[in-house]
């Protein structure tokens, strides 16, 4: 029998419904035990849990890789967005490791309940989709670079966790510690992946209450970090219009568009200034632009084990991607490389176990593709600024 902690059980009466907000910690087994006394109690005639409809299908449906297109991801410029998924899982599942259970557990448990008890069953989270694409909008290029290598750091490289540390873990919600370090030199990260969360997951237990035929008795289970937040929200929760809101995902920012047409403008008119002192001068800045940004670009693709062939593309792409701001050298590598080594089946099965471990990184079929799109894309990044510097010194010289 699991012991209640009064600081992860909150209750909530709200349009004649009673809400128990139960805060679990994803890597403890005390909190599957406790999910399950508290759903087998028979006191609830309906679950929520911290889900969305694609990560509950993911759940129930094992098969979910074989939908997984990698060719379309990166058509579809996806590509940043699935990284940073896989990255925020491995660093999961290596904490879960340590614990010795499976991240998720009671998430999975009080699904298995609800269907075999035949009780109500609501996903309440936003759509995993729409949470990273916000993410990924907010921040810059460099800062995709800090949040992607913090999240490496800390699965391979980081210390190994002691047993007063898994203890901690198991009353907490492990995602939202490594957030809220995130979250003090990044701010955006926190108010995407926990902050708007709390308020959309709120918002739809408070509409659930009023809906017709609305449930008495609500168990919502959500990570214990959110109680934090969720608890004081549903003084004044969030209404359908709001969670609209917090739904779309929003364009990108204009402003890496506008300052990737500056750097294309500045180049090509160092270019244009060079010509004119000299066509030697001219063709020698065509040339350090060329060898250094496609040269990085390459060394990046090749650095993740790349196609021959996709390095070459890269060498070729990134120099000429550097001036569109529309598309990035990752993207044409990442979808040359998807296509030349397309990843098998087996890939996909062992994804999840695949991305604990860092060699495997470069092994998985399906890791190493998104491997070549972020080092090929790095690379480049690199390269602009290197190649710059090199043309304005040569003008300047």
């Amino acid at each position: 029998m699991a012991t209640e902690n009064k600081d992860i059980i909150k209750t909530v009466q709200i349009s004649g419904s009673t809400i128990t907000l139960l805060g679990t910690a994803h890597v403890s087994k005390e909190s599957v035990v406790l999910v399950e006394e508290k759903i087998m109690s028979g006191e609830f005639d309906c679950i929520a849990v911290e889900l969305c409809p694609a990560r509950y299908e993911n759940l129930v449906n094992q098969s979910w890789w074989k939908n997984l297109n990698i060719f379309e991801i990166f058509k579809k410029k996806k590509a940043s967005l699935l990284l940073i998924n896989l990255a925020l899982s491995a660093y999961q599942k290596r904490l879960a490791d340590k614990v010795g259970i499976e991240a998720g557990k009671e998430m999975i448990r009080a699904t298995e309940l609800a269907r075999e008890k035949n009780i109500r069953l609501e996903v309440i989270d936003r759509d995993i989709s729409t949470t990273l694409h916000r993410l990924v909008t907010e921040v810059s290029f460099w800062q995709k670079i800090k949040i992607f290598s913090g999240l490496v750091v800390g699965i391979f490289v980081g210390e190994d966790v002691d047993h007063e540390q898994i203890e901690s873990l198991k009353k907490g919600d492990m995602l939202h510690s490594v957030i809220e370090e995130f979250g003090e030199s990044l701010p955006e990260i926190k108010r995407v992946l926990i902050d708007e969360r709390d308020e959309f997951m709120t918002g739809k237990l408070a509409l659930l209450a009023a809906s017709e035929n609305a449930p008495k008795n609500i168990l919502a289970m959500v990570g214990a970090g959110h109680l934090i937040g969720m608890e004081p929200a549903f003084k004044n929760p969030a209404g359908q219009s709001r969670i609209d809101e917090l739904s779309i995902k929003p364009p990108s920012s204009r402003v890496g568009y506008f300052i990737g047409w500056a750097i294309c403008a500045f180049i090509l008119g160092m270019f244009y200034v060079g010509y004119q002192q000299s066509p030697e001068l001219g063709w020698s800045l065509v040339m350090t632009w060329v060898v250094i940004n496609g040269g990085l670009s390459a060394l990046g693709a090749a650095l993740a084990f790349a196609h021959p062939l996709s390095v070459l593309t890269a060498f070729l792409a990134a120099p000429l991607t550097s001036l569109n701001p529309t598309i990035g050298a990752g993207v044409v590598v990442g979808l040359v490389e998807s296509y030349l080594r397309k990843p098998k089946v087996t890939d996909f099965e062992r994804l999840r176990e695949d991305i604990a471990s860092f060699p495997m990184w470069w092994k998985n079929g399906v890791v190493r593709v998104l491997l070549v799109f972020f080092f090929a894309n790095v690379g480049s990044a690199v390269g602009t600024y290197v190649a710059g510097a090199s043309i304005v010194q040569q003008i300047l010289g």
